[in-house]
């Protein structure tokens, strides 16, 4: 019962300004084509994009993302949070914490942190 939480730390070559902007603010047009067969569409439902969307994937589950933080100076941050049928029964809820920071090398790391919230016991399987 409570919070389970996972970090993990992801390389790319691409600059962190071009990454989060790819990432977070042009993700309701890029998902679709990119993911045809996992994401049908991405409906923003409030604001700009930065604000909260509504995925729809192909099996007419869906997930609402709602950004409550959006940053865009550098570091570049986003928090959000994810609901829907697409979660299990075991959680309520997924709140993820995003950095993107530059590498020194044209490249950024991104820091992510999940946060799992759940009202009764939960385990994850490995792999």
């Amino acid at each position: 019962m409570g919070v389970v939480t996972f970090a993990q730390e992801l390389e790319s070559p691409v600059a962190p300004d071009r990454l989060f902007k790819a990432l977070m603010l042009d993700s309701h047009v890029l998902f679709p084509k990119l993911m045809p067969q996992y994401i049908k569409r991405i409906d923003l439902i409030q604001g700009d994009g930065a604000l909260a969307v509504s995925s729809k994937p192909t099996s007419l589950r869906y997930a609402k993302h709602r950004i409550d933080e959006l940053d865009a100076d550098l570091p570049l941050q986003v928090y959000f949070d994810q609901k829907g049928d697409i979660l299990s029964d075991d959680l309520k809820s997924v709140v993820y914490e995003m950095e993107f920071v530059d590498d020194g090398n044209g490249g950024s790391i991104c820091r992510m942190s999940s946060y799992y919230c759940s009202d009764r016991d939960i385990k994850f399987r490995d792999g």
